[in-house]
C-alpha cells in the first residue's frame, strides 16, 4: 500500500498552485483581450458617427467674403426610399435657405422623372421657402437631362439653365404594364383571383383588358397631366412659347428648349454661382448618404422602381 510522504504532499501542493496560478494568468489575459476588442469596437462606432456627421454637415471653409451660393443635388430617378427622395431634397433645401451666407441656391438636376407626388413635394416646398427667404433666389441647372418630374420642379425655380446639350421636357405622364393572358393560356396556367369589389383586379397583366377600366386608367393619367400642364404654365408663365407640342410628352435639346421657353438661358452650375448670384463659393447642401442608408437603397431601389412600373403613373 503506498503512502504520501510529507514531500510528496508539498510536491502535488505546488503543481496545484501553478496550475492555478496559469489558470489565473490565461484568464487574465483573455479578459484583457476582450477589452481591448470591445473599446476598439466603441472607439470605431464613435468614429463612424463622427464621419457621418462631418459628411452631412456643408462645410464652409476657405470661403473669403463669407457670402455663398448653396447647392442641392438631385440625381436618377425621383422615387421614396431613392436618392432623390423628397425628404432628403427638403431638408438639404431648408439648410441652404436658412444658412445667413447664402446668397442664393442652386437646384442641380438630373433626372429622367419619377412619382409625381414627390415631385410636386418638393416644388412645393420650394414654392414655400421662396415666400418665406424673399431676397434669395432659386436657379435650377439642368446636367444631362430634365425630363418630366425632373422638370416638374424646375418650373418652382426662379429661372432655368441649361447646356446645349441637356435634354429637356417630356410633360407628360405614363404608366406601364404588360399583357401575359395569352402567354399563360398556352403554358396552361390558370389564373386564379378573388376580390371584393367589382374592379380590384383592375389593370390585372393576367386577365384580358376591360373597355371601362382602359377608360378610367386614360381619365386618372389626363387628370394627372393636366395638373402637371398647370404647374408649368404657372412656373414658366408667359416665357413659355404658344406650342402645343410642349406638353406632348417630346423632350428637346437645352438649345430648343430655350427656343421654346422652357428654359431661360445656358449655363452650368459655375456660371450660375459666379454670374448671377454674385457668390463663387459653391456649398453643398445635399445630405449625404451613410453606408447603412447607401447599401439599404442599392438593395432596395430595383424593387422599388419594378413597383412604380407595374402599379403606378409616372412624371417619365
Amino acid at each position: 500500500m503506498n503512502q504520501q510522504t510529507p514531500g510528496n504532499d508539498a510536491q502535488w501542493e505546488r503543481d496545484l498552485l501553478q496550475r492555478f496560478a496559469f489558470e489565473a494568468l490565461r484568464e487574465q489575459r483573455r479578459a484583457r483581450r476582450w477589452g481591448i476588442f470591445f473599446r476598439l469596437l466603441a472607439f470605431g462606432y464613435v468614429l463612424a458617427l463622427l464621419i457621418a456627421a462631418w459628411r452631412s454637415a456643408p462645410v464652409h471653409g476657405g470661403l473669403g467674403s463669407g457670402k455663398i451660393t448653396g447647392l442641392v443635388d438631385i440625381q436618377g430617378v425621383i422615387a421614396p426610399g431613392t436618392a432623390a427622395d423628397a425628404d432628403r431634397i427638403i431638408t438639404g433645401l431648408r439648410a441652404a435657405f436658412e444658412d445667413e451666407a447664402t446668397q442664393g441656391v442652386i437646384v442641380r438636376i438630373n433626372s429622367p422623372g419619377g412619382s409625381p407626388v414627390q415631385a410636386g413635394y418638393i416644388n412645393d416646398e420650394i414654392r414655400r421657402l421662396k415666400t418665406k427667404y424673399p431676397k434669395k433666389k432659386l436657379y435650377a441647372v439642368v446636367q444631362d437631362i430634365c425630363a418630366s418630374g425632373g422638370y416638374y420642379i424646375a418650373v418652382a425655380a426662379d429661372e432655368i439653365f441649361a447646356d446645349k446639350g441637356s435634354l429637356v421636357g417630356s410633360i407628360g405622364v405614363r404608366m406601364d404594364s404588360f399583357g401575359l393572358v395569352d402567354a399563360i393560356a398556352k403554358l396552361g396556367v390558370e389564373r386564379r383571383l378573388l376580390t371584393a369589389g367589382e374592379h380590384k383586379g383592375f389593370l390585372d397583366p393576367f386577365l384580358p383588358l376591360d373597355e371601362e377600366e382602359t377608360a378610367h386608367a386614360k381619365a386618372l393619367l389626363s387628370d394627372i397631366h393636366g395638373q402637371f400642364v398647370n404647374t408649368v404654365k404657372r412656373g414658366r408663365g408667359p416665357r413659355l412659347k404658344d406650342d402645343p407640342a410642349i406638353f406632348s410628352g417630346l423632350i428637346w435639346t437645352g438649345e430648343r428648349a430655350l427656343e421654346l421657353g422652357l428654359v431661360d438661358a445656358l449655363g452650368s452650375s459655375g456660371f450660375v454661382a459666379r454670374e448671377i448670384i454674385k457668390a463663387e463659393d459653391i456649398v453643398d447642401f445635399t445630405p449625404k448618404e451613410g453606408f447603412v442608408d447607401e447599401l439599404a437603397r442599392h438593395l432596395g431601389t430595383a424593387s422599388v422602381d419594378a413597383a412604380h412600373k407595374l402599379f403606378g403613373p409616372r412624371l417619365q
